[in-house]
């Protein structure tokens, strides 16, 4: 059985703990690895090799950095191949959609790469007689990322690079459920010449967790999860002094109006839906269908959830793969059955999905629920799973209402062919993330990632220039040079510009 091992100071670390966690492939239901479960020592470890990196690190040249940086990057896309299937095989998704999400996480550290320009500070001449200013930002130290099973490449990804070129040292905590990914990517660092403790990985669950948000030596920490984690997460971090941004989770919603195209509205909805078995925090998972448009639409989505292409994720032809475990399996089997018992009406049922030659496998299919209310469970709960729900509206207003009285505000999305119409329900809703007939609206690196209410805790986005932001302070600084034989124009009131 293989072991998945901790990463600390540039090298493998086994650990002090003997608790370890399963690593299955989605696709059969076997166990296929597992991973060390660190202690509190453990993380301690790490700390300390990260607090003795940052000395050195934090007073690197920001060419140096870049340098580091680009080889990464390089490293990165030779090997992108390598880590798409490492994806597919722990977390079950397709080898398209994991190429995918490292394209995107590489998309950060193409951002970062030109951490000179975004670390430009500020400079006045002459604030007051012979006084200038200037301000520059500086790193915070050793830094955190607690990252969630369902991007272990892509998320991450949103983190580090950008903590690292503004001259911090980092611990990444990936999710148990498919660790490897991680580590491959701390042996890619060490080889893009990253000097050792910079970039740190340790495996855990809670035990970890907690005591990388206890630890007086971690500065800042990042959390992407569920939303009761995330407020877990940033009211035990923030009671420790720490600067928090976690991120929690979503029920994303997509409009149709009537003026949409419908078939284009069903083949993005479906996959906006069922991509990566529902498992993306900007998902899909409620369609509103806007007076007529609710008729017309749900034909052609009955259409596209039933020609989904359910299989393993090394499956060229398999369009979405399992589920990551069968504690999560079953989980969305469940609010499946609820659904139907509260009332919905069940269009098409993925419960008894068997795929040929796997019948093993954590597999749901494509599963469309019609006629859903704002008190069933399938509405109020984050399934995370392939499963979109159908609700009616009267009007673009009760539609905007509707989601505006959901606790969460990650994504969400109109389809419409009208500018009014879709410039209201932007100016309208209150989500972060807003699409205009795209579904999945992710923003570009250069740009920041993250939603409102329950779905993000702290003052910052994640990435882009937000993250740039999160993971640096602010200094601001006044000078006098003054000259020989000069009045020194010392007083004892407030000073103010002369």
């Amino acid at each position: 059985m293989r072991t998945v091992t901790h990463w600390i100071d540039g090298a493998a670390y086994d650990g002090r703990s003997t608790r370890a966690a399963p690593i299955w492939n989605p696709a059969t239901g076997a166990q296929q690895a597992e991973v060390r479960l660190a202690t509190v020592e453990d993380v301690d470890v790490a700390v300390r090799a990260a607090e003795s990196a940052y000395a050195s690190w934090s007073q690197t040249s920001l060419s140096a950095r870049s340098k580091v940086l680009f080889a990464f990057r390089e490293i990165m896309n030779r090997r992108a191949g390598e880590l798409a299937e490492m994806i597919t095989d722990e977390h079950g998704k397709v080898l398209s959609d994991a190429a995918g999400e490292v394209q995107r996480g590489l998309e950060v550290v193409e951002f970062a790469c030109g951490i000179p320009t975004l670390l430009k500070g500020g400079f006045s001449d002459q604030v007051s007689g012979g006084v200038d200013a200037y301000s520059y930002r500086e790193s915070l130290g050793v830094c955190a990322g607690i990252t969630p099973f369902n991007f272990p490449a892509m998320v991450p990804m949103w983190m580090f690079p950008v903590a690292i070129a503004c001259g911090n040292t980092f611990i990444l905590k990936p999710s148990e459920r498919d660790p490897s990914v991680a580590v491959l990517m701390a042996e890619m660092w060490a080889e893009a010449g990253l000097p050792a403790g910079v970039f740190n990985v340790v495996h855990g669950d809670k035990e970890a967790v907690d005591a990388l948000l206890d630890h007086p030596g971690v500065a800042a920490v990042s959390f992407v999860g569920s939303t009761p984690i995330a407020r877990y997460v940033h009211e035990r971090g923030i009671g420790a002094g720490k600067r928090v941004q976690a991120l929690g989770g979503a029920k994303n919603h997509a409009i149709v109006l009537p003026d949409a195209d419908m078939e284009f509205a069903s083949h993005h909805l479906a996959s906006a839906a069922f991509g990566s078995a529902g498992e993306r925090c900007m998902a899909i998972s409620a369609a509103i269908a806007v007076g007529s448009a609710g008729d017309e639409l749900l034909p052609h989505v009955q259409e596209q959830a039933t020609a989904v292409k359910v299989g393993p994720g090394r499956d060229p032809a398999s369009e979405m793969g399992p589920i990551v475990t069968a504690e999560a399996r079953d989980r969305i089997v469940g609010f499946i059955e609820r659904g139907s018992a509260q009332g919905a009406d069940l269009v098409v049922d993925g419960r008894d999905l068997v795929v040929p030659g796997h019948a093993d496998g954590f597999f749901v299919g494509p599963t469309l629920i019609d006629r859903v209310t704002t008190e069933m469970d399938v509405y109020t709960n984050e399934i995370f799973g392939p499963v979109l729900s159908v609700l009616r509206a009267d009007t673009v207003d009760d539609a905007i209402d509707l989601i505006n009285a959901n606790p969460y505000g990650n994504g969400t999305a109109v389809f419409t062919n009208s500018g009014g119409a879709a410039r209201r329900f932007v100016r309208g809703v209150k989500v972060g993330m807003i699409g205009i007939n795209v579904p999945v609206p992710v923003p570009m690196a250069y740009y920041s990632f993250g939603g409102w209410k329950d779905s993000l805790f702290g003052e910052h986005h994640i990435h882009g220039p937000e993250g740039v932001a999160f993971y640096t302070r602010g200094k601001a600084v006044t000078v006098r040079w003054p000259e020989a034989g000069t009045p020194s124009g010392a007083s004892m009131d407030m000073p103010t510009a002369t």
